[in-house]
């Protein structure tokens, strides 16, 4: 599923009187709510659903796949998601 079909499956779950506009922009709400939540306290949790968490990511050598030429990896911070029970037992 993509933005679009999910920005339709959203208004169809709304009813026929919220647009596809109304639509993306609530979604387009929950996405930046969930962005400031995870930058502000690295950790977004939604019961039923899953949680938004930061992980660290340390420095590490790699190797250029063309070259072969060893590398440095900066340290970096990820995104990871963990699904809850909920969205569990969907699947």
């Amino acid at each position: 599923m993509n933005k679009a079909e999910l920005v339709a499956e959203v208004q169809k779950s709304l009813g026929a009187d919220t647009s596809k506009a109304g639509a993306e922009r609530a979604i387009e709400a929950v996405l930046e709510g969930i962005k400031k939540g995870v930058k502000k306290d690295k950790n977004v949790q939604l019961i039923g659903f899953g949680t938004f968490s930061v992980t660290k990511r340390a420095a590490r050598d790699g190797v250029n796949p063309q070259t072969g030429e060893k590398i440095k990896i900066k340290a970096s911070k990820a995104v990871k998601f963990k699904a809850g029970a909920g969205l569990k037992a969907v699947l």
